[in-house]
């Protein structure tokens, strides 16, 4: 029909290029593109391709200790280190993160949990690069900054 735009979808499906097993452990920094599928275990940061449009998924049996920075990200297992997901996150059932979360937009089920901060980030612009500060530190800062700005009558919530 005329005037009607096909919509882009939200994210990439089914199709994962890469895929590291049950028995695989990686210790390193992982950098793709594509479709990257972790069953294993990476002791690292996976990193995706700066500008693609790069799906990570972590399975139920899979977990990674490290910083994760990619454009899709769906969790269903475990994860050791900050997430930064540029266009969508997706937290399954059982996925479980032991740190903070930078997101554009988040999908959570029931379930699944987050034992660290939940910050929403519209740009990707500073969400991890090599020459930044420890996202702690950055975590730390944006708790505390809103915190200093509360009004005057809070009503006894603030120190």
């Amino acid at each position: 029909m005329l005037g009607k735009k096909k919509q882009k979808p939200r994210r990439p499906a089914g199709n994962f290029d890469t895929l590291i097993s049950s028995r695989t452990t990686i210790e390193g920094d992982v950098h793709f593109s594509g479709g990257l599928h972790v069953d294993g275990h990476i002791r690292g940061k996976v990193l995706a391709e700066e500008g693609s449009d790069a799906v990570l998924r972590v399975s139920e049996v899979g977990e990674i200790t490290g910083d994760i920075a990619a454009p899709h990200v769906i969790v269903n297992g475990t994860v050791h280190g900050d997430v930064y997901a540029f266009a969508h996150l997706e937290l399954a059932e059982k996925a479980a993160i032991n740190g903070s979360v930078y997101y554009n937009l988040i999908q959570m089920a029931m379930g699944s949990s987050v034992n660290g901060n939940l910050v929403h980030q519209r740009e990707p612009s500073g969400l991890l690069t090599q020459d930044k500060a420890p996202a702690s530190a950055t975590a730390d800062t944006l708790v505390s900054a809103e915190v200093d700005e509360l009004p005057e009558g809070d009503g006894g919530k603030s120190e």
